[in-house]
């Protein structure tokens, strides 16, 4: 049965230039969504780490797994833990992070695959040869090793997206696979009239993926890449450890490696059946399960990747940012650190929807965001608040006290303007005034305008601890600045 959040294609495509438009159109939501955010985020000088930050944390789900990732032994060697999105960004750096997170999302998206176990396959070969080609950068000094991770990872996009979407087609594809009499290229030409790898480089195209990406499933390339054929390599060691240790093409791909990296054979083998063991430790923590990419494995069991302990409950989550904030502000202050801290321990930690730190502008008649969480808008759009004193409003209101207020449009509904509920609604909602040499800069506003759960005195309090100690820092940097 499909499942209710699979995008449904009523009538398969009957031709190469249909299937591209429908995959085109219908993408792989939860990675496409991510990757277009994160691919937008990463391209652009104006925007840095508080903008990473957001971006991830608009997805709860990813949130949590990144935090898992980002503290395992493989990326956290160091095993400094990492409680919030800004620390990890801070501590592994932005390109790390979009990895993990593409990783993240990568594996995320094949739950409501119409052909699980197929997309399961084609997803765990995609992770494995990432790590192998990753590997393999590293071995040969390449200036971005998690480029070519990306690079491998989305090398059979076309794929992968097929059995996410599939239906008759595809069940006519694997019946003539299983009765040996096919190979799997050949099924597929024989139902489609064309190979799914032919899908790769238009998909990467209309999705705008970009460099080496493109360059790595361009059929005909204008020119060599050396780092292209990193990412195909990649991608032939998971074929010759499928063949087996004792084959000619096993055999022949380690050669190949060693002339490559210049490394011994001994060396070779063992990094890459390590890159191996990681892989399926890394599927299997999403669910994925052993596939048959992985059947080649040490007869000793390997220990699953470690990650953050489960977060019994709100306040416990609340007390390990609580903990993070003081270590920023008792460190070298970061204020950007800071601030993203306090926001995201306002959101993942009280509960709160959309969340969102605004400075006041020159004038003092606006509130401009600096840093949002949740606020299902498009990341360039920036939310502008309302501080006109006439008629009054929540931020005029704010602005001018000198405390965190608690608005509820059943008592407040005189300060609800039409520009305020425009932009926020008619959600109940926290607002703190931020100071900077006592006098108002800006202000903290937290809401559940989502999924409109009521707020509590204990999620107030939470709100009011949390948005203290951004003032508390912001007070402690000024000092520091001016000594």
């Amino acid at each position: 049965m499909r499942k209710a959040n699979t995008p449904e294609i009523k009538a398969e495509p009957n031709s190469f230039d249909e299937w591209v438009a429908v995959l085109s159109d219908h993408k792989m939501p939860i990675f496409f969504n991510t990757a277009q955010r994160i691919h937008s985020i990463m391209n652009d000088d104006k925007k840095g780490a508080m903008e990473l930050a957001s971006a991830i944390l608009q997805d709860p789900n990813l949130t949590v797994k990144l935090l898992k990732m980002s503290n395992s032994a493989y990326y956290n060697p160091s095993r400094q833990k990492m409680i919030t999105v800004s620390r990890a960004i801070v501590n592994l750096g932005s390109e790390i992070i979009r990895e993990i997170t593409l990783l993240c999302s990568f594996l995320e998206s094949i739950q409501s695959s119409t052909n699980k176990d197929r997309a399961t396959e084609e997803i765990a070969q995609a992770v494995h040869a990432a790590f192998q080609a990753k590997a393999l950068a590293a071995a040969t000094h390449d200036t971005s090793p998690e480029e070519v991770f990306i690079a491998a990872l989305l090398n059979t996009i076309g794929k992968i997206a097929f059995w996410c979407f599939c239906g008759e087609q595809g069940e006519r594809i694997q019946a003539l696979v299983s009765q040996s009499a096919y190979t799997r290229e050949q099924a597929e030409k024989t139902v489609l009239g064309f190979k799914l790898s032919d899908l790769c480089a238009p998909l990467s195209k209309a999705w705008k993926l970009g460099g080496l990406i493109e360059e790595a499933v361009e059929k005909y390339p204008l020119s060599r890449n050396p780092r292209v054929d990193l990412v195909h390599l990649g991608y032939d060691i998971t074929e010759a450890l499928s063949a087996g240790s004792g084959s000619k093409k096993y055999d022949a791909c380690v050669k190949k490696v060693v002339a490559l990296t210049k490394q011994p054979e001994k060396a070779v083998m063992e990094r890459v059946a390590g890159q191996q063991e990681l892989a399926a430790n890394i599927v299997r923590q999403f669910g994925v399960g052993d596939p048959t990419t992985f059947a080649e494995k040490d007869s000793n069991p390997v220990e699953p990747v470690a990650g953050l302990p489960p977060v019994a409950d709100k306040r416990q989550l609340q007390f390990q940012i609580a903990q993070e904030i003081t270590m920023i502000i008792n460190d070298k202050l970061d204020i950007n650190l800071l601030f993203e801290t306090v926001l995201e321990g306002i959101n993942r930690g009280i509960g709160m929807d959309r969340v969102v730190f605004a400075l006041l502008a020159a004038d003092r008649q606006s509130l401009y965001e600096k840093l949002s969480i949740g606020w299902r808008k498009n990341i360039c759009d920036k939310i502008v608040f309302s501080v006109l004193s006439s008629p009054p409003n929540l931020f005029f209101q704010s602005v001018a006290g000198s405390h965190a207020c608690w608005y509820k449009p059943s008592t407040d509904v005189t300060l609800y303007s039409v520009y305020d509920v425009n932009v926020i609604g008619r959600a109940e909602c926290f607002i703190m005034p931020i100071f900077s040499n006592n006098k108002p800069t800006g202000i903290i506003y937290a809401d559940r305008g989502i999924h409109h759960q009521t707020l509590t005195d204990e999620d107030f309090n939470g709100f009011k601890y949390f948005t203290q100690q951004a003032n508390i820092g912001l007070s402690i940097y000024r000092m520091q600045k001016t000594s």
